[in-house]
Order: C-alpha cells, then sequence, then structure tokens
C-alpha cells in the first residue's frame, strides 16, 4: 500500500472510531458515570412519557389481567414514571388497596399525585426512592412491579436482596423487560444497560425466588404496532417453598 494510501485508510478508520464513539455517546445519553440511569430531567421524562401514541404499547388492562390483582392488595409501581400503570392498579386493588408510586425523580412523584387527584382515585401513595432502594414499607408489599425500569438498577443483584424484604410473604416481582436484541432496545441502549431473562433467572436465584408465570402479551405479533416500543418480555417471580423436613422414624 502506498503513503497516501495507508494514510487515507487510517484517516477512514480514524472516522469510523469517532463515529462508533458519538454513537455510543447517544446511546448513553446524560447517564451519570457508574450508573445505568439516564439524567434526564423530569419534566423531559413527563414529556416523553405522556406521548399518546404510548399508552397502547403498554396494554394496561392485559398487564393486570395477568398479574391477577385483588381488592386489597398493595402494589409497588418502581420506576413509576408519570403514573401510566399506577393509577389503573390503584382501580384494580380499590378500595382497600394500595399503589405505591415510585420513582427517583421528585418531579414525577408530584405529578402523580397530582394525576391521581384529579382522576379522584385516592388510594395512590407516591414514594420519592434512591437509585438503590425503592424505600418501601417493610413487608408491606404484595407485588412489585416493574415495566422497562429493572435495567436501570445499578447493582441488580444488591437491589433484589433489598427488595425482597418488602414484600409480604407470598409477595411477587413481576418484570417486563426489552428483548435484548430488539431493534429498538438495541437503538436506547447500549448492551450493559440492557438485560436477559437468563441473568434476571440467576439473581431471582440468588435470593430464593424462582418463577411462576410468563406471559408473551409484548412478544412478536403481540406487540401492538405503532407504539414504537420494542418486543418485551413479562415474568413473575416468587419465593420457593421452604423444605420439608424430613420425617425420621426409629
Amino acid at each position: 500500500m502506498s503513503p497516501i494510501g495507508r494514510r487515507g485508510f487510517m484517516v477512514l478508520c480514524g472516522a469510523v472510531v469517532l463515529a462508533g464513539a458519538r454513537v455510543r455517546a447517544q446511546q448513553q445519553g446524560n447517564r451519570p458515570p457508574g450508573t445505568h440511569q439516564d439524567n434526564t430531567d423530569g419534566k423531559e421524562w413527563i414529556r416523553r412519557l405522556e406521548r399518546s401514541d404510548r399508552i397502547p404499547g403498554l396494554k394496561i388492562d392485559d398487564v393486570i389481567s395477568c398479574l391477577n390483582l385483588k381488592p386489597g392488595d398493595v402494589v409497588a409501581d418502581i420506576g413509576a414514571g408519570t403514573g401510566a400503570y399506577t393509577i389503573p392498579f390503584a382501580k384494580a386493588v380499590a378500595p382497600l388497596g394500595l399503589a405505591l408510586a415510585v420513582d427517583i425523580w421528585p418531579e414525577l412523584i408530584e405529578y402523580v399525585g397530582e394525576k391521581a387527584a384529579a382522576a379522584h382515585v385516592g388510594n395512590v401513595q407516591p414514594l420519592l426512592a434512591s437509585r438503590d432502594d425503592p424505600r418501601l414499607p417493610p413487608r408491606g408489599v404484595d407485588v412489585a412491579f416493574f415495566h422497562d425500569v429493572f435495567h436501570n438498577v445499578n447493582d441488580r443483584q444488591a437491589y433484589l436482596r433489598l427488595l425482597v424484604t418488602y414484600l409480604k410473604p407470598g409477595g411477587r416481582i413481576a418484570i417486563i423487560e426489552q428483548e435484548f436484541d430488539d431493534p429498538i432496545a438495541q437503538k436506547w441502549d447500549i448492551p450493559e444497560d440492557r438485560i436477559t431473562r437468563e441473568q434476571l433467572q440467576d439473581w431471582m436465584a440468588n435470593v430464593g425466588f424462582e418463577l411462576r408465570s410468563v406471559f408473551d402479551i409484548f412478544q412478536g405479533a403481540n406487540n401492538p404496532p405503532g407504539a414504537g416500543m420494542p418486543a418485551r418480555w413479562f415474568v413473575v417471580y416468587s419465593a420457593r417453598p421452604a423444605p420439608r423436613p424430613s420425617l425420621v422414624i426409629d
């Protein structure tokens, strides 16, 4: 290769590297170093999450049916955003149940509270969480629910260890997450910010939880077209039953 050819090749390679770096930076968005959270401010999250075309992609009634919520249940909507699920959850568990709107952004917590009041739904309780602790009532939650949120957790294993301390006996953890290789998911998040069902299975096993249900309402042809949302998997876990003591006969 001539010196000019080598220089041209090096320039081309440099351009490719820089382009890759730009794409990576765009995918990382405003994420603080060492975390998986986008640091976009609350007002911008409200604008993103309140798009009318997004709501059909959430399949809210189907999710409530899959969870088999009952009046009197306490549901923690972790990463509640603008309350798209929280308020329907509250209606499903009324009159004695409670829907906890859990988020790390004060603007979103305030927004959900105002939204619930406007809808005359009195059993929504907004809770401001930290990045690594949902700050739920100890042993007070029947269902901890995540929609497209759990991948934002920094130390997923440590978070689950803490989360199970907030569940009532028999409490469940429901997680809806992006299919790892979905084109939209790849556009939204870099690989280390996405998770697989296999990873979750390992983390859950380490806290003594096992898979109870799998729902395909967001996969393949079941994923609503036009909502601009990736295909997602939907799983529910609960604690493994304690082993029965062996019967010893002398």
